[in-house]
């Protein structure tokens, strides 16, 4: 076996008409990169190609949202699995080496200095372990990225709620309203903050305050959605006081179920029941016919709360990052 060919050849796309080239190794997210590319969440100088001759070895690819003007995200990262005449694994790691040294020769510029390269991410089969082909397929690839010095963050599930699945009723116990102004909902979500199982969140918060984390995420997220404010929901008692939020929203790709939280005083009861079913009758109340959502595979409590909802789980997700 030959760890790298004579031949091979590191390079960006030159543009969209190298989609079908760089698209011949499958992945769930190939039918995404052509609108991709032309809303700007993809560029071509962060699409990249390991080729040997004409043949496609391994391919990467940065993300970022509609709001940003630099990568946030790896989430492509392939190899040919049917390529048994090269060490795959070396092929990909000089294909990350050489793009991040391409598009971070310094690091990531930030206002204080320089931050470690976008966080990887990746789609899987939620039960990758036990299948032998998953596990080579995954181990392959999350071995590239470990030895460019990333370290494992979290694993979550995405779930999908589909037209023709019990549509959860309205259990009477909650009393719902609108949001009054991006203060009613910010403050709403530092309450949330605490005790969160989320792992990002948790990972912000030893660094900023809750009042920081909460600002930083309705910026960065919440605040770019183009659907309207009037689908978010916040969940009182009988007597007005709030219990925890929902927001449901359509993001670049589907309509999901953004962020739920109940708030911590109100947790144990069962509330995260009522305001899941709410944020889904919202959307379908919008027309919707599917609805995404997802959590991580720590969050135990959000996990069952999608199950009883009539979510099914689709597929699982890994995360990894470089520490600064």
């Amino acid at each position: 076996m030959t760890v790298l060919p004579n031949t091979l050849t590191l390079r960006p796309i030159t543009g969209p008409e190298e989609l079908d080239l760089f698209n011949r190794i499958p992945y769930v997210l190939n039918h995404e990169l052509a609108d991709d590319l032309a809303e700007g969440r993809r560029r071509p100088s962060w699409m990249w190609v390991a080729l040997d001759g004409d043949r496609l070895l391994a391919r990467l690819s940065w993300w970022c949202r509609n709001q940003d003007d630099a990568p946030f995200l790896l989430d492509l990262l392939d190899v040919d699995d049917t390529a048994e005449d090269v060490d795959r694994v070396a092929v990909a790691t000089e294909l990350l080496s050489t793009a991040n040294a391409a598009l971070f020769p310094d690091g990531v510029p930030v206002a204080q200095g320089t931050v470690p390269p976008p966080e990887f991410l990746r789609f899987e089969v939620a039960d990758w372990r036990d299948d032998e082909r998953s596990r080579r397929r995954v181990g392959e690839r999350l071995a590239v990225i470990e030895k460019s010095g990333a370290v494992p963050l979290v694993e979550r599930l995405r779930y999908e709620w589909r037209a023709g699945n019990p549509l959860p009723e309205d259990s009477g116990r909650l009393v719902y309203r609108g949001i009054e102004d991006t203060e009613d909902i910010l403050g709403l979500m530092v309450r949330a903050l605490e005790g969160t199982l989320d792992t990002h969140d948790r990972m912000d918060l030893r660094e900023l305050s809750a009042e920081e984390v909460a600002a930083a995420n309705f910026a960065d997220e919440f605040a770019n959605y183009s659907t309207p404010r009037s689908w978010w929901r916040v969940a009182t008692l009988p007597d007005g006081t709030p219990v925890g939020f929902v927001i449901p929203a359509r993001n670049a790709y589907h309509p999901i179920i953004s962020y739920i939280a109940v708030l911590p005083e109100h947790r144990g009861n069962g509330y995260i029941d009522d305001l899941l079913a709410e944020g889904t009758r919202v959307l379908v109340r919008e027309g919707v016919t599917y609805v995404r959502a997802a959590t991580d595979v720590g969050n135990v409590p959000m996990a069952r709360a999608f199950t009883r909802a009539g979510y099914d789980t689709i597929s699982g997700v890994i995360n990894m990052t470089w520490s600064t």
